[in-house]
């Protein structure tokens, strides 16, 4: 006891401090009526609530707002404020920042012998909310520091760096926003420090003119400095960039004398990541950005650490012998090569899982990463007790994971489900096959390999196995999230998956780049974008995220930004024919240019001319934009046996086939063939009634027969089915489809009354398109068309 009588044993207090923004200007009664709403939602919050209810929660007045302390977890302030920053959007008249910071506090009564606060952390928290405006919730560097170890806080906090406060002091802050509540700009009492500072720095005009005179005698011979300095730093990477707790599992090579062992190898890699995935204090590359160094004996690490962003490396071999196996791991540093650990493992072929995990716990011993009990468990979960049924697992888990390296990978999903599905018939207590089983079956429904009911019940299926197993394993969450995604566009449902996935699997990125795939489904482009690039940093090779970011920027027609990211994507398959038919069509799509994209379509087909059916479709397009019939043959002839898919959207071959001899002038075959294509897409829509894809292609094609009312009736009813603001991408195709529709059957008043909604948001709808495709020759001499035109072009 103090010898005031009062407690002032220090404990630590996570701390919210929240004030009403311009409260002085309000009116008397404005000011208590404010005051009154704000202190009822604070109170209905359910963190506060909870906190109340538990005796663990101190509120003090402030006049124009209040504290909060908690005292149970770090998190309590910050779920704290988005939840009050949630409730507040029903109340826009009241404006709050709030601030929040971990630090010591006393608890000690005032002058009217109530309970109050003092000390550091209560100073600091009032700090922090004094930098910020409406909207803000800054955070301390201390309080964030604790904060970005769970994978939902992390993606969302922002670092701004230091802010002067009071007595000369400075506080270190960074800024919480997501795509819901916050503030992304930056604080105006940073912008004004660094306006400040940056405007005391500029020289006088005649200290410039001295300066300028000093610096020129000296430039050449520092810029040659200056150059090779820079050549040196990009062969070497800066240490300040890259995380200390960072590491990249390399491919293990294969020793043995069976070249069907890689598989095995590749299995040893695989579940060393899947074990230190689970560690949310490491930054854990994925295995898509390592494939590329696969059988590559002579790996510059320094380069890798640049590529990558990672400082640790773990190298590795594997020899299985009969019933023996052999091991050798290494850590390494990639700045300067030095070998943090190493370890050689000589033993039976059933202790192949405790191997694996006792590497990845040496790994975390290594890098002295924070290691949680549950973590640790999970770590030491053995998959299978079934080796055979394990190799078939790994052998399934390669094909699927090609899918994200090579454009021709969505074929290995059949034959990859029904391995897993021979693996866990032999072992019906394998989960993670479960898992990948679902997955499988899921992306071959979604990409339209098998859009039944049965192949979404096989999904269902192996996810409900899976959740017996381990309900609560972050896998298994993610598994949920892609079936609810992909089986049934569930939006919400996906979303509270991706969550709990995102605790449990911090250094997977596939729990972000799902959720990027949600908001753009959404209509949130900038939020999917950002979560795209986000995924990259966990995995910065992986094609299929390079490939969504390339399409975000499409959609919204930033197409330096897109030309980027392929080049990007290129430097890793330089080869990739669609690859490089989609960087080529950027200049079709921006400028009407068909040269670039014809150049490269004809440049893969010479190199191999098995590239054919990867790039059919666009070719076919391409064609039909040239009005070019014999080279819309060409196409058709290797386009895959399913026809055309335009983003989901299902036209077999016999109708590419009317599209051609409508190009001939042939109108009889066309009606032919587009009765065919009537015939076959009706049966498509009969035994999946609501299937707006397949109901969108059936108007499309009614209209090509001129069957206005029937053609109206199917387009309008499959935007029912999938409107636009349920589904931002094949929703607006399906729009686009109807409004091709009105096009065709003589309503260009409806027809340009929805194109112009579709080009008034990102959508997939180019310049170029808009110019050359058959679907818009109705429209082209209309007024109304040309000015909807003329908003695309590459000046507008």
């Amino acid at each position: 006891m103090s010898a005031g009588g009062q407690n002032l044993e220090p404990e630590i207090a996570h701390i919210l401090s929240i004030d009403v923004v311009c409260y002085s200007k309000f009116l008397v009664n404005e000011q208590i009526a404010v005051l009154d709403d704000l202190k009822r939602i604070v109170r209905e919050t359910r963190c506060s609530s909870t906190a109340e209810a538990n005796g663990r929660l101190i509120r003090i007045p402030t006049g124009d707002g209040m504290v909060l302390l908690f005292f149970r977890s770090p998190e309590e302030p910050l779920q704290c404020a988005v939840e009050i920053a949630e409730a507040l959007k029903d109340h826009p008249q009241i404006k709050v920042r709030m601030g929040a910071h971990s630090g010591p506090i006393n608890k000690i009564e005032d002058v009217n012998d109530r309970p109050n606060v003092a000390g550091a952390g209560v100073n600091v928290a009032q700090r922090v909310l004094d930098c910020g405006d409406a909207d803000h919730i800054l955070l301390s560097k201390r309080l964030a520091d604790d904060l970005v170890e769970y994978g939902h806080w992390r993606p969302h906090l922002h670092d701004l760096g230091p802010c002067l406060v009071k007595h000369g002091l400075s506080v270190h802050l960074v800024n919480f926003y997501n795509e819901s509540v916050g503030n992304s700009q930056r604080p105006q009492k940073l912008q004004q420090a660094e306006a400040l500072a940056e405007e005391n720095l500029k020289p006088t005009t005649s200290l410039r003119r001295r300066i300028g005179f000093v610096t020129l005698a000296g430039a050449i011979v520092l810029l040659a400095v200056l150059g090779f300095a820079w050549w040196r730093t990009l062969q070497s990477p800066n240490p300040e960039t890259i995380p200390s707790k960072s590491v990249a599992v390399l491919p293990f090579q294969n020793l043995s004398d069976d070249p069907k062992n890689a598989f095995f190898a590749e299995g040893m890699q695989d579940e060393i990541l899947t074990h230190l995935n689970k560690v949310a204090d490491l930054k854990v590359i994925s295995r898509t950005s390592v494939m590329k160094y696969r059988d590559n004996d002579s790996l510059d690490l320094r380069r890798i650490s640049n590529d990558l962003g990672v400082r640790y490396f773990l190298e590795g071999s594997v020899q299985r012998s009969g019933a023996r196996v052999r091991v050798s791991a290494r850590l390494v540093d990639g700045l300067n090569g030095a070998q943090l650990s190493a370890a050689d493992y000589d033993r039976d072929l059933a202790d192949v899982f405790k191997i694996q995990t006792e590497i990845a716990e040496r790994i975390v011993s290594a890098l002295a990463a924070k290691f949680t009990p549950e973590e640790k468990a999970a770590m030491e979960t053995r998959p299978t007790s079934d080796l055979a049924a394990y190799e078939l697992y790994v052998r399934a888990k390669s094909m699927i994971t090609r899918v994200a390296f090579e454009s021709s990978g969505l074929e290995n999903l059949l034959e990859a489900a029904q391995l897993l599905q021979e693996a866990v018939t032999r072992d019906p207590s394998f989960y993670f096959a479960y898992c990948q089983l679902a997955w499988a079956h899921d992306q071959i429904y979604f990409y339209g390999l098998d859009r039944t009911a049965a192949r979404l019940a096989q999904a269902r299926a192996a996810l409900d196995a899976a959740t017996r197993l381990h309900p609560d394993f972050g896998e298994t969450h993610l598994a949920a999230a892609v079936h609810a995604y992909y089986g049934y566009r569930d939006y919400d449902r996906a979303r509270a998956e991706l969550a709990q996935a995102e605790r449990q699997l911090p250094n997977d990125p596939y729990p972000t780049l799902l959720v990027g795939y949600i908001d753009r489904r959404q209509g949130r482009w900038k939020s999917s974008t950002e979560h795209f690039k986000r995924a990259l940093q966990l995995d910065p090779r992986n094609l299929v995220i390079l490939k969504q970011l390339a399409h975000n920027f499409d959609a919204e027609h930033r197409y330096d930004n897109m030309r980027s990211v392929l080049d990007r994507a290129l430097a890793i398959v330089p080869d990739d024919p669609a690859l490089q038919v989609q960087r080529a069509a950027i200049e079709f799509d921006e400028h009407g240019n068909t040269a670039p994209m014809q150049t490269a379509i004809e440049t893969a087909l010479q190199k191999d001319a098995a590239s054919g059916p990867l790039i059919a479709d666009q070719w076919f397009s391409l064609a039909l934009c040239k009005s070019d019939a014999a080279e819309a043959s060409r196409a058709l002839a290797v386009m895959r046996p399913n026809g055309a898919y335009e983003d989901g959207v299902p036209f077999p071959k016999s109708w590419c086939e009317g599209m051609i001899a409508r190009l001939r002038g042939d109108e009889a075959a066309a009606r032919t063939a587009f009765n065919q294509a009537r015939e076959e897409v009706t049966q498509m829509t009969k035994a999946q009634p609501n299937f707006a894809e397949g109901l969108s292609a059936l108007g499309m094609i009614e209209a090509a027969l001129g069957e206005k009312e029937q053609a109206i009736i199917d387009g309008k009813r499959a935007v029912e089915l999938l409107p636009a603001t349920r589904d931002a991408i094949v929703g607006t195709l399906v729009l686009r489809n109807l409004t091709t529709i009105y096009a065709w059957t003589g309503e260009k008043d409806a027809a340009l009354r929805e194109l112009e909604a579709i080009v008034s948001r990102p959508s997939y709808l180019s310049y170029g398109m808009l110019m050359h495709h058959p679907y818009w020759a109705p429209l082209r001499n209309d007024p109304g068309f040309q000015k909807i035109v003329a908003s695309l072009a590459p000046s507008a």
